[in-house]
């Protein structure tokens, strides 16, 4: 059922002289989107009669060279998500002049953006399995409302081949990496052979899977340990295990197994060895179909809880200018060898000896791409949509300018010691104030709205720009310090501690940074015991 909202501020459907704020809503990447993969690729899934799914041998129907001519101008664009990335991506759009349709849950009927775009959709219940994860229920929105063109923001079916072929498939513009690499791409050692094909480093370790535990003690016993025993299509900072020594080895991989049939539909696994306290340094591109591709920076992804991102900046306080120039030849090398078009990441670990080590592509646009916007200006959704467009990038590497520092902290709703989940409704709030030269708010957040159990956690994320490194942390604790929320516990304690902490601010990171931080933190710094580093 189609539902067409009228603007909040004017009445109207729609208002082009609207002026958009400064100010948007949050959802982040690391939802559990990979569990509908392996419900949603199961042979015979069911599709309303019309639909069709991903054939590995069929024609990509992708805008490239050799189809430029068949390539349409985007006029109604779908959102295929919830929260923050649907106000951003109807940001750009807004600026081309492109209309816009939402989709939301049971849970998100109640959005204020269902009240901004152009037309929305209900597509099922709170479950996201039956609404953001529903192929069907999604392409059946985008019949209704004529859109001609699908971006899956992050998270979700953000990087599923079969609802890239989908849309495709159904004459819809998919915007994103062509379905058939992202079907390849989905398998880790699929590109660490990539990799190691196009003289990339990888971390020493298998290149294909493993099919025993006696297969992990006998590389143990010629190489060593501590090994990290990882999925080949985990994800989200799902599906790793780290293992010390024989006795650990039967069980970390049956039960990294059982994960992998459960929650991704493949139980294969590979060996990584362990690099020791390392930092994760991701660089952010753009690729057309054309054989362009231009890197926009990288950006420093150290500070994680469970493998996942809490706070990143850009530039890297470690990465100098020979090192950058070397990340983005290997990222310019990967990207011609996997045949990437669109906007995406190459995900690296640097070790303490300063080798750095390529670990997977990320085939999306990621929640942190702020920090990068507002280190360059340029606009990544809107260079995903020309690229899906069929257009040939108009930037060269020369025209990249990193400008400044910029910093971003993800708020969630969790508790700042236990990083558990904390669900509720935002009884109060207020926002810092923003100024669009140096500080920039995405939430997804009002007074008196529910916070669902059903999605993930992300609330918020803050990002500030300044001349140096320290004026933008500066910045951004200003701006952590104003923002209060009431009704549910937030990670703002967490972020506080953690951008006061003299190793950080001497930018001293690595990935296991939380876990000591939290370890020898002050009683008074801390509400209880932190019981993340025991999770």
């Amino acid at each position: 059922m189609s539902v067409r909202y009228p603007c909040r501020h004017t009445g109207e459907s729609r208002n082009p002289e609207r002026q958009w704020m400064p100010v948007f809503t949050g959802m982040t990447e690391e939802v559990d989107t990979y569990f509908c993969c392996a419900v949603l690729s199961k042979p015979g899934f069911p599709l309303r009669k019309g639909y069709r799914l991903f054939n590995p041998t069929s024609a990509i129907r992708h805008p490239t060279s050799a189809n430029r001519k068949d390539a349409k101008v985007i006029k109604k664009l779908l959102i295929a998500n919830r929260g923050e990335i649907v106000v951003r991506v109807m940001k750009t759009c807004h600026k081309l002049g492109i209309k816009t349709v939402a989709v939301y849950s049971d849970a998100d009927r109640n959005m204020f953006y269902l009240k901004e775009t152009d037309e929305a959709y209900h597509i099922g219940p709170s479950n996201p399995i039956k609404s953001y994860l529903n192929i069907e229920a999604i392409l059946d929105a985008a019949r209704q409302s004529g859109a001609d063109a699908i971006h899956p923001g992050y998270g979700f079916l953000s990087e599923n081949s079969l609802f890239a072929d989908a849309v495709v498939t159904n004459g819809i513009t998919w915007v994103g990496p062509p379905p058939a690499v992202l079907m390849a791409i989905d398998s880790k050692c699929y590109c660490r052979k990539i990799a190691t094909d196009a003289g990339v480093p990888v971390i020493p370790g298998t290149i294909d899977t493993i099919s025993s535990a006696d297969e992990l003690c006998r590389y143990a016993s010629e190489h060593g340990y501590p090994l990290v025993l990882k999925l080949d299509k985990g994800g989200g900072g799902k599906g790793i295990e780290v293992v010390r020594e024989d006795l650990q080895a039967k069980e970390a991989f049956e039960r990294l197994s059982r994960i992998g049939m459960l929650a991704f539909g493949h139980p294969g696994a590979y060996i990584e060895k362990e690099v020791i306290s390392p930092r994760h340094i991701e660089i952010q591109f753009l690729a057309d179909g054309f054989g362009n591709c231009v890197c926009l920076g990288e950006r420093e992804c150290s500070i994680q809880r469970r493998y996942q991102k809490i706070i990143e900046e850009s530039p890297s306080p470690v990465v100098h200018e020979k090192e950058r120039a070397m990340l983005f030849e290997c990222t310019a090398n990967l990207v011609r060898a996997m045949g990437y078009q669109g906007a995406g990441t190459m995900e690296f670990l640097r070790s303490a000896e300063g080798q750095f080590y390529f670990m997977e592509v990320n085939a999306r646009l990621q929640v942190e791409h702020p920090v990068t916007e507002f280190l360059t200006g340029i606009d990544i959704v809107e260079q995903q949509l020309r690229i899906a467009s069929g257009e040939k990038l108009e930037l060269q590497q020369a025209d990249v300018q990193l400008r400044g520092h910029a910093i971003e902290a993800r708020i969630y709703a969790e508790d700042p010691v236990s990083f558990c989940p904390s669900p509720g409704t935002i009884s109060s709030l207020q926002f810092p104030a923003t100024d669009p030269a140096h500080l920039r708010i995405d939430h997804a957040m009002e007074a008196g709205a529910a916070v669902p159990p059903y999605y993930d956690p992300l609330l918020a994320k803050v990002i500030a720009w300044g001349e140096s490194r320290r004026d933008a942390v500066d910045k951004l604790v200003r701006a952590l310090s104003e923002f209060h929320v009431e009704g549910i516990k937030t990670t703002i304690p967490a972020n506080l501690l953690i951008l006061s902490s003299p190793k950080f601010l001497d930018g001293e990171l690595d990935t296991g940074f939380i876990d000591g931080l939290y370890a020898s933190a002050a009683p008074d710094q801390l509400s209880g015991k932190p019981l993340w580093p025991c999770m």
